[in-house]
């Protein structure tokens, strides 16, 4: 059986496969709800998200529900106040340091994102935070590599 990989969703990256039936994030929810992969969130994520979608899409805010109950998110806690002071060097928004904490704490293997600007874009953060970072698409294919080291 394949190791379960833990991967931490930013709110950008929850609201868009919540909103999008198609795409990476959708998938990514989906390998949740089969049990193959867990899925990480901070209580700052799903604050953000329920903001956005109350303010761009009510009409899901049913379905953001059930889809958290079916995917059996894994709710992770604050990170402590060095973990947070170490990111906020690593970011160029003091706000994302304690979302970037919080996959860092809980020990996740990939942090997924679709903010270019604060996350993807900045030079070596992944190296730096020790993990991998990148939009759904991109997990996608750093999962289904990770699938064929260890089945090959």
């Amino acid at each position: 059986m394949p190791r379960k990989y833990r991967v931490f969703l930013d709110s950008s990256a929850l609201f868009s496969a919540i909103f999008s039936p198609k795409g990476g994030g959708r998938l990514i929810l989906r390998l949740a709800e089969g049990g193959v992969i867990e899925v990480l969130l901070s209580r700052q994520v799903l604050t953000e998200t329920e903001r956005s979608l109350r303010k761009k899409a009510p009409e899901l805010l049913g379905y953001y529900t059930l889809l958290l109950d079916r995917i059996k998110a894994l709710i992770v806690a604050d990170p402590p106040p060095p973990e947070v002071e170490r990111c906020a060097a690593l970011v160029p928004h003091p706000a994302d340091a304690l979302i970037l904490a919080a996959a860092t704490s809980a020990q996740a293997d990939y942090f997924v994102t679709l903010d270019r600007r604060h996350f993807l874009d900045v030079p070596g953060l992944a190296e730096r935070a020790g993990l991998p970072v990148g939009t759904p698409g991109d997990f996608i294919a750093w999962y289904r590599n990770r699938l064929l080291e260890e089945g090959g």
